[in-house]
């Protein structure tokens, strides 16, 4: 028996998974920096500066700042004023804001990036058996009402519900991510939902924790595949591999 038979549900992770991002970071701070007439920032010192902004606003104001209340763009506004400070841009108010307006706008849009070929397909087909589709990403709400439509992956059409942390409050890896998904879905059982995402840790464990059938994407040959398979994880490269993992008769467990 096929494990496509067995399934009402499949969710997915976003990016890695449907999409990736399109060129480096510095290319979009340098277009914003470039539209206000000042040179591009460097593009090392601003990927490092940006790492290490992101992961302080992610601990203290953690799903985009919903414990605290605040505002998506305050929350990106003060990760890339602290991205450029730590890069060494410290610009004065009225250019940041000029900078800021460019760059939070470029994110918000489809622009920095481009869907794999294989997704739109997949989640249709999942749609065509009968399947409930949903999404769960550590993303914000413009993921949802604005990025994944621009990229031609549009609720009703492609998936049917979305989980994500910038809207709920919890983020992955925490498991309750994935019950709120189960919920979601129509309180369908774990054993008949598959997740499939491209990290061990925040993907393939938390979902096998709540008793959910669990793969793993590795569309860039990752080194850290080989250590997926040996734990025992069904490793695959592509979601045209996932449809036809699903109909082959094999398990994931």
């Amino acid at each position: 028996m096929s494990l496509l038979s067995k399934l009402r549900c499949i969710t997915v992770d976003v990016t890695g998974t449907l999409m990736a991002y399109k060129g480096e970071l510095g290319d979009y701070y340098c277009m914003a920096a470039k539209s206000v007439g000042l040179p591009c920032p460097d593009y090392k010192r601003v990927h490092e500066g940006f790492k290490l902004a992101y992961k302080e606003m992610a601990k203290n104001y953690p799903c985009f700042g919903f414990a605290a209340k605040m505002p998506n763009i305050m929350w990106w506004k003060r990760c890339v004023r602290d991205s450029f400070v730590r890069a060494g841009y410290d610009y004065n108010e009225e250019t940041f804001e000029k900078i800021f307006r460019r760059i939070y706008a470029s994110f918000g849009s489809s622009a920095p990036y481009t869907i794999f070929p294989d997704s739109q397909p997949f989640l249709r087909w999942a749609h065509e058996n009968n399947l409930k589709v949903g999404i769960i990403s550590n993303a914000e709400y413009r993921y949802q009402d604005v990025i994944l439509p621009a990229l031609g992956l549009n609720r009703g059409a492609e998936w049917d519900f979305g989980v994500f942390s910038g809207l709920e409050g919890v983020e992955k890896p925490d498991p309750r991510i994935y019950e709120i998904a189960l919920e979601r879905a129509g309180n369908i059982a774990p054993e008949e939902t598959l997740h499939i995402g491209d990290s061990m840790r925040k993907d393939y464990l938390p979902a096998k924790s709540v008793g959910m059938h669990a793969l793993l994407l590795d569309r860039f040959k990752t080194p850290e595949a080989v250590e997926w398979r040996e734990s025992g994880a069904i490793v695959l490269p592509d979601l045209v591999a996932v449809e036809n993992f699903l109909t082959s008769g094999k398990s994931t467990s």
